[in-house]
């Protein structure tokens, strides 16, 4: 049978100024913008399964807030009354807690908390809590971001990113940096192991037992690791581990190395190593931008899974952990998957300082 055909939608221009509007308002609630952005997309033509696709939710939501624009345009879109106690919050109060949340501090404090706004609204906590849901407004939570400065950022992420989406003929991509100063660490009592109604314990001071740095290449096709532990992380160290990394990968293929800046990656006897090597081929990562060499997703990975629950009585300990961590992961390797083309990537940073620049401004 045949699919319902969902229902057409034309906008004027008063009704598209009017949503869009209520997509840049700092002061909506995300649900209103969701029905907002729904409603402008269906009526440039984008169909409900690939809206519900882009927002996260669900086709049936879609079709019920495009049905009811269709039928009471804009008024279709307000929430319809709900049985219960009448509010007692004013839409006034609301907009207060959201633009006090928003644009001020408490005195003496870095962030509101939901005790100190209530007792400075007149509400109660739990008040406060909703209107902070319902703006999806979190000020005990703070996010660290940097942009690059590179003056060669789009050059340097359309061509890296290229390698993993499409890479070269009969070539290797390897994804190569170092993570430093590793510390074997030992708690000072006897661990309480995992049973049922308690979680694993550890005492929460250690002992230090010397550091190791490791060296790592990912394969980024088939996910495996070249990795070695050495006691230092110099320039001599780091042309000794390409030493390393030569010795595992084919002859007759051009090695292609994604590394970032750090100066013992530039030193003259690691240029010349490279000279040397004509199939050997380097691109350098973006300053600021380590999100963008995939060894450092497999770094994170190393520290949860391993380094940072593990208890190592000597740096020797600690490198065998390591390495048995590599054999295990290369034994059932699971390479990353790169889905961001560099156009979204852009894209999306461009979006980013448009709308700091926006905030900004608004702050004065």
């Amino acid at each position: 049978m045949a699919g319902r055909v969902a229902v057409s939608i034309e906008l004027t221009e008063a009704e598209r100024a009017a949503l869009a509007s209520r997509l840049r308002r700092r002061k909506v609630a995300r649900g209103d913008a969701i029905r907002a952005e729904i409603v402008l997309l269906a009526a440039d033509g984008v169909s409900n399964m690939a809206i519900a696709e882009r927002l996260g939710i669900t086709r049936v939501t879609v079709a019920t807030w495009r049905g009811r624009f269709a039928a009471r345009r804009l008024d279709g879109l307000l929430d319809a009354p709900r049985p219960g106690a009448p509010r007692t919050v004013s839409d006034e109060k609301v907009a207060e807690v959201v633009t006090a949340t928003l644009e001020t501090l408490p005195t003496g404090r870095t962030h509101w908390s939901s005790r100190s706004m209530a007792k400075a609204a007149g509400l109660a906590p739990s008040t406060v809590q909703r209107i902070w849901l319902a703006f999806s407004l979190q000020p005990h939570r703070s996010e660290t971001f940097k942009l690059s400065t590179d003056p060669l950022f789009v050059e340097k992420v359309r061509d890296i990113v290229g390698l993993y989406l499409s890479p070269p003929e009969r070539a290797l991509v390897l994804c190569v940096d170092e993570k430093s100063q590793i510390q074997a660490l030992d708690r000072t009592q006897p661990l309480l192991p995992l049973r049922p109604g308690q979680v694993e314990r550890r005492t929460h001071d250690y002992k230090r037992h010397g550091t190791t740095s490791l060296f790592a290449a990912l394969d980024v096709k088939a996910g495996t690791i070249i990795g070695k532990c050495l006691p230092r992380h110099r320039a001599l160290e780091f042309r000794r581990f390409l030493d390393t990394v030569e010795q595992n990968v084919p002859k007759d293929l051009d090695i292609h190395v994604v590394m970032d800046n750090a100066s013992s990656h530039k030193t003259k006897s690691v240029r010349d190593w490279f000279a040397r090597r004509p199939n050997w081929h380097v691109h350098y990562t973006p300053t600021s931008a380590s999100w963008i060499n995939q060894v450092e997703r497999f770094f994170g990975l190393l520290t949860d899974d391993q380094i940072r629950r593990g208890a190592h009585r000597s740096t020797a300990e600690l490198e065998a952990a390591i390495t048995a961590y590599i054999d295990a992961r290369n034994a059932d390797p699971k390479p990353f998957r790169w889905t961001k083309t560099a156009n979204d990537i852009l894209a999306s940073i461009e979006r980013f300082c448009h709308r700091t620049i926006a905030v900004q401004k608004q702050c004065g």
